[in-house]
């Protein structure tokens, strides 16, 4: 009997097996498991690695899972003399006819709130009806998806009437100055007025967030009152914190104050990132262009992560740094969205859009063109490019922008329109 220990952050483990892709429509309506503790024992090679890619998978942040080589009587073995944990996932290869008997041994040295998932390879619903008789929570029969695992300890973990939970959209700019913030400003403009859906804009950089300029405004308080304070923080307090931008746009500003340090650890904004969920159906997150501990983590969780950058070799070389690094620590999840931001500014070099994405292997979901005047007055007027010039292509590709992010439209239905032909016209430059 073996045993690997995860560390769910970096990835790494001990058995050093390597990991298969995973189909990531079945998990998007999955939510974050709550912090419990799981044991597997698994059987089969192909049962271990679909537990090794749950143990990476960004909604087990909070669980502490534990994966054994070793069967039913190996688990009775070792819970005889030690605590059993929230649920045990047991992998066996025992005909219906003995499982019951097999599970004996374990039943006596269980916890009574200990949960129990059974994989077996015989679909006999006898069998199943005996198992949930006896106080199996679930019974599957292999091989087994990830999906399958996951949504099992969920619907078991999670309170099937909890209200639903928000979508957060990170965006990050690969280098500073990019232009990312303005982006995430228009696009969560974009999703609150195009669908009518009540939206947090949430400005995670401190020091120097620009969003409460970008919607000319000054409030009083922000995010730093729920970073600092984490322990008042609920849906009351949130809404004490928010400043109204629109009818549906809601803003958590940054104080953009230099008169502390703000020196964070890794779950600083995971208590905010919490409350924002269940407090809005959409929750733009506009991210520093930093990489430290709290900036990995908050792109670690976010539902979708969008990259912007300009076309130049320094972005190019930082995007693939990014797309590396989100690939490990978002090994379940979509690749992240790119935007090309500032393309076809004048006298400047630039990296045609075709060559900056071809070593990506990802297509972008817009290219903006450089646009000064339009930019500029809508930055020193505290307006959104819609509201300054509606039917300018820039404005119909942030529409564009919001539809993808939120997954109401396909990339391919936008490169239909204006983004396809711009699209076209850049890359022969």
């Amino acid at each position: 009997m073996s045993a690997i220990e995860y560390d769910i952050e970096t990835g790494a483990s001990q058995g050093g097996r390597a990991e298969e892709p995973v189909k990531t429509g079945d998990l998007d309506s999955l939510r974050p498991l709550p912090r419990i503790s799981v044991h597997a024992f698994c059987v089969s090679e192909s049962v271990h690695r679909v537990m090794e890619q749950c143990a990476h998978d960004r909604r087990m942040a909070k669980v502490s899972l534990r994966i054994t080589t070793g069967s039913t009587a190996a688990a009775a073995n070792m819970f005889s003399s030690a605590p059993t944990p929230n649920l045990i996932i047991l992998e066996t290869d025992c005909e219906p006819a003995g499982l019951l008997q097999e599970l004996a041994p374990l039943a006596e040295v269980c916890d009574p709130t200990t949960r129990v998932i059974v994989l077996g390879r015989y679909n006999d619903i006898p069998l199943y009806r005996d198992l949930i008789r006896s106080g199996i929570s679930e019974y599957m029969v292999a091989p087994v998806s990830m999906a399958d695992v996951m949504a099992a300890v969920s619907t078991i973990f999670v309170d099937p009437d909890a209200e639903p939970l928000g979508r957060s959209i990170a965006f990050i700019g690969a280098k500073g100055g990019v232009g990312s913030s303005t982006i995430a400003h228009n696009c969560a403009f974009g999703i609150s007025s195009l669908f009518a859906s009540e939206t947090i804009l949430a400005d995670l950089d401190l020091p120097y967030g620009t969003a409460n300029i970008d919607f000319d405004q000054d409030p009083a308080t922000g995010i730093a009152e729920a970073v600092f304070a984490p322990e008042r923080l609920d849906e009351v307090f949130l809404d004490r914190l928010l400043t109204t931008c629109s009818q549906h746009l809601s803003l958590l500003a940054a104080p953009s104050l230099l008169d502390r340090a703000y020196d964070f650890d890794r779950g600083a904004f995971q208590p905010v990132l919490d409350v924002l969920q269940r407090s809005a159906p959409v929750t733009v997150l506009d991210v520093p262009h930093l990489w430290s501990d709290w900036t990995r983590a908050v792109l670690s969780d976010a539902d979708e992560v969008v990259i912007t950058c300009v076309p130049d070799l320094a972005n190019l070389r930082n995007a693939k740094n990014l797309v590396d690094a989100l690939k490990k620590l978002r090994p379940n999840d979509k690749a992240p969205h790119f935007i090309l931001n500032q393309v076809g500014m004048p006298k400047r070099p630039e990296i045609a859009p075709a060559d900056f994405f071809e070593p990506l292997e990802i297509e972008p979901i817009a290219i903006i063109p450089f646009d000064t005047q339009l930019f500029g007055n809508a930055a020193n007027s505290g307006r959104m490019i819609s509201e300054i010039d509606a039917k300018s292509p820039t404005a119909e590709t942030f529409a564009q922008i919001a539809h993808i992010v939120t997954g109401r439209a396909a990339a391919k239905k936008a490169k239909k329109s204006g983004l396809g032909k711009m699209l076209g016209l850049l890359s022969k430059k």
